[in-house]
């Protein structure tokens, strides 16, 4: 696999990640989850999530920084994978852990 393709697929699956640690501040401190949703809820997982996604890319650059031409791909990389499998994710796991 090339170097970028690992990048993309790695970045898919923090997104999964960062669904889960997402979800886990939600259950932690605020139990039961509204029903409602929260606005401040939403805000705090934009931020993890996006504190994750820079985490990701520091923990890359080392590894792909000399195996890739430019290395602000690393940045650019799988940013909308990540973004749109941490909504899909973080909204499934949400919805379903909300009921119980």
């Amino acid at each position: 696999m090339k170097p970028l393709e690992t990048v993309y697929w790695f970045r898919f699956l923090m997104g999964f990640i960062a669904a889960l640690l997402c979800l886990g501040y939600v259950m932690a401190f605020y139990r039961p989850l509204p029903r409602g949703g929260d606005f401040n809820i939403f805000l705090n997982s934009v931020s993890l999530s996006v504190i994750t996604y820079l985490l990701s890319y520091y923990a890359l650059k080392p590894r792909f920084k000399d195996k890739v031409a430019k290395p602000s791909k690393i940045l650019t990389t799988g940013i909308g994978v990540y973004f749109l499998s941490w909504v899909v994710f973080y909204v499934l796991l949400y919805t379903a852990f909300s009921g119980i």
